[in-house]
């Protein structure tokens, strides 16, 4: 039974024209299942809100599916086309806004513009921030040109969700093995070391109020703090840090629960972050919505803390209030 209410933040959806930038990650894979895909991945009134129903989840923040502008070689188009997307999905948030919200999909290409994009949802039409589908084009955001972009995360207050994206050159050790380049292993390995390079980059010194959100319980990084603490301090590398490195994983980088329905993994976050720092999700809709629902409701924690990671700390980090206020927003 799913009696706990619940609040999803790594939920996907396809623009229109947007499949084509899927193309790469999608060509491998059966069609009949690709077909299911996009049925749902263009759903916004049927299927998906009766699964949220199902499970109980009152309020979803939609995103823009993998890899998006983020693959776009042109700067211009990819500009362009970010707020297409976003203007879109304006659209479709409006005609349940007590169920949807927004993350903006923005064009890392023009780290100015993406910064500009990511004001003018917030400001307008009250986006809750942005995803971000990892690298682009190979280029990671820890340097400097990328400041105005976080600068303008942190003065808005939103965080701004990492999502995978697979390696743009394949790392010799997954050569030869696609089952390894995707998404059982390779994008959470390309995921939490773009994570590090922020950390080590420094970008979360320069702007200690952002907020960093990470899928798929954290990418594994909730359980190498020991570690990489122990070996940074072994082998600074010459990198200066304010803080031990963990003390960053759990502070200025939140987790979401999406994609895994492990329960060790699960308290094995909490014990390592505090579960203040991890939300739930379901990664809608390539996992279940029924097994994500199921597995938070089965795992064996108290009332409180069920509650915190399944819409308390979602409330307090996007300002959503109680469930009796989500009925009354408007978008």
């Amino acid at each position: 039974m799913n009696r706990t209410p619940k609040i999803a933040l790594e939920e996907h959806f396809c623009a229109p024209g947007f499949d084509a930038y899927s193309a790469p990650y999608t060509r491998a894979l059966p069609a009949e299942f690709v077909a299911k895909l996009d049925a749902r991945l263009t759903d916004f009134d049927d299927q998906r809100l009766a699964e949220m129903d199902a499970g109980n989840i009152e309020y979803v923040v939609l995103s823009q599916t993998m890899p998006g502008v983020q693959a776009e070689a042109d700067r211009d188009t990819a500009v362009r086309r970010a707020r297409e997307n976003n203007e879109f999905l304006v659209g479709r948030v409006s005609r349940h806004p007590q169920r949807f919200g927004a993350f903006a999909h923005v064009a890392m290409q023009d780290p100015n513009a993406a910064a500009k994009e990511l004001e003018r949802t917030v400001v307008e039409h009250g986006f809750k921030g942005a995803m971000i589908n990892g690298h682009t084009l190979g280029r990671y955001y820890e340097g400097g040109a990328f400041d105005v972009f976080w600068e303008r995360a942190q003065a808005l207050g939103v965080p701004i969700y990492l999502h995978p994206n697979a390696f743009s050159h394949a790392p010799a050790l997954l050569e030869g093995m696609p089952v390894l380049q995707g998404a059982a292993w390779g994008w959470g390995v390309e995921t939490a070391g773009h994570a590090l390079r922020l950390l080590f980059g420094g970008v979360f010194d320069r702007f200690p109020r952002l907020t960093l959100l990470l899928g798929h319980m954290g990418e594994a990084l909730p359980y190498q703090r020991w570690r990489i603490d122990s070996r940074f301090a072994a082998y600074p590398s010459g990198i200066k840090l304010a803080r031990k490195p963990s003390e960053y994983i759990g502070s200025n980088i939140l987790i979401t629960t999406s994609g895994v329905c492990s329960a060790p993994a699960l308290l094995g976050a909490i014990g390592e972050l505090g579960a203040q720092a991890v939300l739930f999700s379901v990664d809608y809709p390539y996992e279940s919505t029924a097994e994500a629902c199921n597995f938070i409701e089965d795992a064996p924690l108290d009332d409180r803390t069920r509650a915190q990671v399944c819409h308390g700390n979602a409330r307090r980090l996007f300002k959503l209030g109680s469930p009796e206020d989500l009925a009354l927003l408007q978008f």
